[in-house]
């Protein structure tokens, strides 16, 4: 993050951001709070936090003022501007919270320059940062550090990566969360005439991600034809402070796009929503949201279900009706343990699930196949039988 402090003027707090400008001198900008001194200290520190973790300093205009001598941690801050264009807002702002909230605030004070850079400084860095944050997330700082230091390369600035020569952090292995059939008929139970109901109930039955649920409109059902089509999401993204609603006509992977069968139970609860909707916007007239009109998760008003409120809601159910905690993306590991429990293959549950790649589904869900265990057990009973005799005992 950027430096910065907060200042005392005519009994208000400021903050004052502190960072190097494009020709190397240090720049001081200023910031009101509207905060009085007296018995406001706490919010103002919050404050600075703040203005410290989504300000981005100006960054050059011409790569001519790109040097190997620049402070490391500048680069990285001027590698997020280079990559915000091409790739997507949740992507960047997960890029944006690496960099400003973990590998500037370790480099900067350091000094370390771009061509001054180390293979020893970065795998320091990984032990540091293994201390508070698990592998995975050490793991996603690396791949930020290849791919901006690949950028670098690429742009004359050093002659080599220096993380290729570090050891790749080693991510843990993930064991999914999931209900058994009973807790899911219990939840079932718990959530009936809940608001959040027939989102639990397509999370769990197709196993979809929050995004694709909220994400699923009316001209993605097809009742003639029995299915429905995953190909619209909605997610949330933090970018410089601000919270943006991401509505986007794409999925997570390629395999994420993907047609299911609508089956007749949920076929009639469309049916049944799409005819509720209608008379809550006949009831509603001018005040009711044409905006997300083509969504089926709205509230009465025509306003979107929002992921957070999801969340939130979810855990909340799960609390005052005393069952076990599980986040609400582990009603898409439920629906995966309960394929595998019956017997589904692994192949035909990747694309259930939308997986883009096999290796993904089998090692999320490997230690659940005890159904394929089972049947490379009895198949090896009858290709290699054991001996009737039982050895003699050597004891």
């Amino acid at each position: 993050m950027v430096a910065g402090r907060l200042a005392e003027k005519n009994g208000y707090f400021y903050i004052v951001l502190s960072y190097n400008g494009p020709d190397g001198k240090r720049v001081q900008k200023w910031q009101g709070t509207g905060l009085p001194v007296k018995g406001n200290k706490k919010k103002a520190d919050e404050l600075l936090r703040q203005a410290r973790r989504a300000f981005t300093p100006p960054v050059p205009n011409r790569s001519d003022d790109l040097s190997p001598d620049m402070l490391f941690s500048d680069y990285m801050l001027y590698w997020l501007e280079i990559i915000r264009s091409s790739v997507q807002p949740t992507t960047w702002s997960s890029y944006c919270f690496n960099v400003k909230d973990h590998i500037v605030p370790y480099f900067e004070p350091t000094g370390i320059t771009l061509g001054g850079l180390q293979a020893r400084h970065i795998q320091s860095f990984y032990l540091h940062e293994r201390k508070t944050l698990k592998s995975t997330s050490v793991l996603r700082l690396h791949a930020n550090l290849h791919k901006a230091l690949k950028q670098a390369v690429k742009l004359d600035l050093i002659p080599g990566n220096p993380v290729d020569k570090v050891e790749r952090p080693k991510p843990e292995r993930y064991l999914a969360a999931y209900y058994t059939a009973e807790e899911m008929e219990q939840l079932f139970e718990a959530a009936r005439g809940h608001r959040m109901e027939l989102i639990i109930q397509f999370a769990a039955f197709y196993g979809l991600r929050r995004g694709e649920v909220l994400g699923l409109r009316w001209d993605a059902i097809d009742f003639a034809a029995g299915t429905f089509t995953i190909r619209h999401t909605v997610t949330t993204a933090s970018v410089e402070g601000k919270h943006l609603l991401i509505q986007a006509d794409r999925a997570k992977t390629k395999s994420s796009l993907r047609t299911l069968p609508l089956v007749e139970g949920f076929a009639q609860r469309l049916r049944a929503l799409k005819e509720q909707q209608k008379y809550n916007e006949k009831l509603c007239g001018n005040c009711y949201n044409q905006k997300f009109k083509g969504y089926l998760f709205v509230d009465e008003m025509g306003n979107l279900i929002l992921p957070n409120t999801v969340t939130d809601n979810f855990a909340q159910l799960l609390k005052e009706h005393g069952l076990r905690k599980i986040r609400f993306h582990d009603l898409r590991h439920s629906c995966a343990s309960l394929l595998l429990k019956q017997g589904v293959p692994m192949k035909q549950i990747q694309e259930w699930l939308g997986h883009s790649d096999i290796s993904t589904t089998a090692n999320i869900y490997a230690h659940l196949d005890s159904q394929s265990k089972q049947l490379s057990a009895a198949t090896m009973e009858k290709a290699l039988a054991l001996p009737e005799e039982l050895p003699e005992s050597r004891w």
